[in-house]
């Protein structure tokens, strides 16, 4: 039987222009991160006006807005962090997301009224933990990604009827699943749980026998070497069901250091795909391929259900590269709605000529494809390519399109 109320669906916000594409893509929440105290340090991030505005805008949709603050605080850390729990707090942000002790008890003392959500950073892996954290005052837990499933149902079952359970669904695995790595701090000297991960477990290894130094011989006979901690994609698309049968209330996307491209194509397969389960589980099952289909327009590896039908066989890493498979470019963004003509002002992301064959992606509706006919410089010049990045054009559309609209284009399917 279908719950009566739908999951969250939970997207990811790296700066104020994927906050709005999140939303109006279909978000219910986005997270995002402050200057300080959060795990993605080398994403823009957002300054107090920023994030009030991003707040501001989220709640003007219907959607709501969790910052996070979910370091490993060292004792340096917590100056300041009080004063600016109470500023979060002062623009309307709904929740925290906190995976430190010390930085909860900060938080409930500076901000009471901000729900608190407990990071996968804090290896949630237990009902016991769970039911710990609830009795400090948390509202919800995000499960570590070593969970199971059926291990989640476990949890939902032993755990206050009003807590609540948050889940990735989709994106980027870690090594070290829950996130608590050490790997990139020992080779680069950039602390991971800090927000300043390099991202070691991308990078190609060979080994080196000590009394053989120089000598780099492959991990596995494979002349372009073995990528033996690179992880497959998280995919649960195909598994909405399941996820909500085992009292998962929110799903979350990762990918708040991904283009507004990759966050608009994969929230709007979700959302689809949530929304028609609600309306029929049969119409849920006949379009799975078309939900994977237009998830995968994002740039994106292969695909594992990782930890949530048992553990890894060896077959969730992928050994021969640490590249995407990229099946389309983002070529454009439309800046404002078009007029009587179609013709809308566009701010080029990738090159794209007329003549071409490309899609619109709209935030509602089906795409459309077009071939492009006609396209203008700033100067009113009427051109043939849009070569230069950030190019702002004129283009003519063959149906009316909105700000926030994108524009794709399909490319030979290979990694880069």
């Amino acid at each position: 039987m279908i719950p009566k109320q739908k999951p969250e669906l939970l997207a990811p916000a790296g700066d104020l222009e994927k906050l709005k594409i999140a939303v109006l893509y279909g978000a219910d929440a986005v997270y995002i991160g402050g200057e300080a105290y959060g795990l993605r340090a080398k994403a823009k991030n957002f300054d107090a006006a920023k994030m009030k505005e991003g707040i501001a805008f989220a709640h003007a949709h219907g959607a709501k807005v969790y910052v996070t603050a979910n370091i490993y605080a060292h004792n340096a850390d917590f100056e300041g962090m009080a004063e600016y729990f109470k500023e979060v707090e002062k623009m309307g942000a709904d929740a925290l997301l906190v995976s430190d002790l010390g930085v909860f008890s900060v938080a409930r003392e500076a901000a009471p009224s901000l729900e608190l959500h407990i990071s996968t950073q804090a290896n949630n892996t237990n009902y016991k933990s769970a039911q710990m954290w609830y009795q400090l005052g948390a509202k919800r837990i995000v499960v570590a990604r070593e969970l199971s499933l059926k291990e989640i149902a476990q949890i939902r079952q032993s755990i206050p009827q009003d807590m609540e359970i948050e889940a990735f669904v989709h994106g980027a695995m870690c090594i070290s699943y829950s996130g608590r790595c050490l790997l990139s701090n020992y080779l680069s000297g950039r602390d991971a749980n800090k927000g300043a991960c390099s991202h070691p477990c991308r990078w190609k290894y060979h080994i080196v026998e000590e009394t053989r130094p120089g000598e780099y011989m492959p991990v596995e006979e494979n002349e372009r070497g073995t990528y033996i901690y690179n992880s497959k994609d998280l995919c649960m698309l195909e598994h909405i069901p399941d996820l909500i049968q085992a009292g998962v209330v929110s799903l979350k996307i990762e990918g708040r250091m991904k283009t507004p491209f990759y966050v608009g194509t994969v929230i709007k397969a979700y959302r689809t795909a949530i929304d028609d389960y609600f309306e029929s589980p049969e119409k849920y099952e006949k379009n799975i391929p078309l939900y994977m289909q237009e998830v995968s327009k994002a740039s994106h590896r292969e695909y594992t259900t990782a930890f949530y039908y048992g553990k890894p066989d060896g077959n969730q890493q992928v050994y021969t590269n640490n590249s995407y498979i990229r099946e389309y470019d983002f070529i454009g963004m439309i800046k404002e709605d078009s007029d009587w003509q179609n013709c809308a002002v566009v701010e080029q992301r990738n090159k794209f000529s007329v003549g071409e064959e490309i899609e619109v992606m709209p935030a509602k509706g089906e795409a459309f494809s077009m071939t492009v006919e006609k396209m203008w410089n700033e100067a009113g010049e009427e051109i043939m390519s849009a070569p230069h990045p950030q190019e702002i054009l004129k283009v003519q559309f063959t149906k009316a399109v909105k700000k926030f609209d994108m524009m794709r284009k399909a490319v030979i399917n290979q990694p880069f």
